[in-house]
């Protein structure tokens, strides 16, 4: 909305200074032509917000100036409660939403405690693009219009529609209840049930969504994590093998994008890393661990290792005898 950017562009120029139009167009995700009409928008309602021209030159507010911009309207209060839970701002289309929240509470602050609210800040970081082991997947995105679409439905209470692609099937639209949405490691997914049975979607798989006027058949109160617990137990107690393998650090995304779940990551003395994955089963396990090589060790169970260790067999006196 129009009027939540010009309020984030005057707790822009208060708490940063002077900034150019280019800066405040990529702060605001707009064009610089939008900020020149919001710019003049502001001075016609009489915010005494003034060009300064020259190299260094930009937008900025008369010295002192102040008034009360500190209301949130509803994404922004509840990018902060997601936020709070984890790694609210990457997920779920709430990102923009925080931003401009994090603008309202600081300026909210006594002029006294502002500057040291920031500085803390700026000494916590949570969840970097890297770790000491490896690299961190890269977080699956999800188009905005069917984020909001799915947000909307979720809080509502209402039916969703999703154009869903499964693995091995042709995408095709089918009706849900939605219950919640969920986001681990970088994966996030939607809760719902379909003609009442429990159903699980990844949210990087819906190509596009619609929210429906109709009231979702879900109950009224929910416990998520309750509910994402035991659907991870049923998800992990079919037909699926469990896993222990020793690998090599820099082999590690290539064994996560093979296998269904990850369960358990524990460095060895050795340097290597020792993880419990799931896989469909012993077929697709095998084919895995394979395309490692001597990357990867299987710890257990002890069919996969044999299994491992005929193929190897096989293929080394298939080539054992070349000249």
């Amino acid at each position: 909305m129009r009027a939540d950017r010009l309020v984030s562009l005057v707790l822009l120029l208060r708490q940063r200074g002077r900034l150019t139009a280019d800066t405040l167009a990529r702060e605001l995700e707009v064009s610089t032509r939008t900020v020149l009409r919001d710019i003049e928008a502001l001075s016609a309602a009489g915010v005494p917000v003034y060009a300064e021209r020259g190299r260094n030159g930009g937008f900025a507010l008369l010295p002192g100036f102040r008034t009360e911009l500190t209301g949130l309207n509803h994404d922004e209060a509840l990018a902060l409660l997601t936020a709070g839970s984890g790694r609210g701002e990457q997920v779920f289309g709430l990102g923009s939403a925080l931003a401009s929240a994090m603008r309202k509470v600081t300026d909210a602050l006594p002029e006294s405690h502002r500057a040291t609210a920031s500085d803390a800040a700026r000494r916590f970081l949570v969840e970097p693009e890297t770790d000491l082991l490896s690299r961190r997947p890269v977080p699956e995105g999800v188009p905005a219009t069917t984020m909001i679409e799915i947000r909307r439905a979720v809080l509502a209470g209402h039916r969703l529609r999703i154009h869903y692609a499964a693995t091995g099937q042709a995408p095709r639209w089918r009706t849900v209840d939605p219950i919640g949405l969920v986001t681990v490691r970088d994966r996030s997914y939607l809760l719902a049930t379909r003609s009442g049975a429990d159903r699980t979607y990844r949210l990087s798989r819906v190509l596009a969504a619609e929210e429906r006027p109709e009231a979702a058949q879900r109950p009224h109160q929910v416990d998520l994590d309750r509910a994402w617990r035991e659907r991870c137990a049923r998800f992990l107690s079919g037909d699926h093998i469990a896993v222990l393998v020793r690998v090599a650090p820099e082999r590690r995304e290539e064994l996560l994008g093979t296998a269904v779940a990850v369960r358990a990551a524990t460095p060895d003395p050795d340097g290597r890393l020792r993880l419990e994955v799931t896989y469909q089963d012993l077929r697709h396990a095998e084919w895995a661990l394979w395309q490692l090589g001597t990357d990867a060790e299987v710890l257990t169970p002890g069919a996969l290792r044999t299994s491992l260790r005929d193929r190897a067999a096989a293929m080394a006196s298939l080539y054992g005898d070349a000249s």
